[in-house]
C-alpha cells in the first residue's frame, strides 16, 4: 500500500511504499486495550504500606488476666480495635506490571497505527526541518497540516523539536524508540516522517 508524503517546504506530496501486514491490519479492541492497560499499569509505583498487628510495636504483654476483671477477654493491646492497633487488612507494597508478549505488543502498536491510516489521522511528512527552538515554527508545521491535536514523531529525537513545541497544548513529541500505546491513542493525529515511518515498519 502507499501512503503520500507532504514536503513541508515546497507544498508538494509524494507517495511511498509501506506494508500491508504493518499499516493495513483489522482493528483488534481487545488486544489494544489489553496493551494499554498492561502499559499503564506498569507506571504504577505501588509503594502503599501500612503496618499489620504484627508490625506495630508493643502489645507484647496479655493487658489483663483471662477471666474475672468482668471485661471482654483481651490478649493484646495492639489488635485491630484498639487505638494505635495494627490495620486489619493492611496494604503491602506490590507490583502492578502485567506480563505482555512482544509479539502481542508489537501487534497492538501495529494494530492502532493500521487504525490512524484508516482514520486518515496518520500525517506523514518527509522531514520537520525545525532549525531553531521558536514555538512558531511548530504552529506553522501544524498550520499547513491543518492539525491541532498531535503526535510528532521523528526517528531520531530532535531537541529542537522538543523546545519549539513544549508551550503548545496538546502537543507531544516522541523518537521510534520511545512508542507507546497510550500516546499514539492519546493524540488526534500522528504527525510522522518519511525516515521515522520506515523505522517503525521495520520494528513490526
Amino acid at each position: 500500500m502507499k501512503l503520500q508524503v507532504l514536503n513541508i517546504s515546497t507544498n508538494k506530496s509524494s507517495a511511498t511504499e509501506v506494508a500491508e501486514s504493518v499499516f493495513a491490519r483489522d482493528y483488534n479492541p481487545s488486544l489494544v486495550h489489553q496493551v494499554t492497560t498492561a502499559y499503564m499499569a506498569t507506571g504504577r509505583q505501588g509503594s502503599k504500606a501500612q503496618k499489620n498487628r504484627s508490625a506495630v510495636s508493643g502489645g507484647g504483654k496479655k493487658p489483663w488476666a483471662q477471666k474475672g476483671t468482668g471485661r471482654a477477654r483481651a490478649g493484646t493491646s495492639r489488635g485491630p480495635i484498639w487505638r494505635s492497633g495494627g490495620v486489619t487488612f493492611a496494604a503491602q507494597p506490590r507490583s502492578y506490571a502485567q506480563k505482555v508478549n512482544k509479539k502481542m505488543y508489537k501487534g497492538a502498536i501495529s494494530v492502532i497505527f493500521s487504525e490512524l491510516v484508516r482514520t486518515d489521522r496518520l500525517k506523514v511528512v518527509a522531514a520537520f526541518d525545525v532549525k531553531d527552538a521558536k514555538t512558531k515554527n511548530i504552529t506553522a508545521l501544524l498550520k499547513a497540516l491543518d492539525v491541532k491535536d498531535a503526535l510528532l514523531m521523528t526517528d531520531e529525537l530532535d531537541e529542537n523539536l522538543y523546545l519549539s513545541s513544549r508551550n503548545l497544548y496538546h502537543v507531544g513529541v516522541c523518537d521510534t524508540q520511545s512508542i507507546d500505546p497510550v500516546s499514539l491513542i492519546g493524540y488526534e493525529n500522528v504527525v510522522i516522517t518519511e525516515a521515522a515511518l520506515k523505522k517503525v515498519e521495520g520494528m513490526l
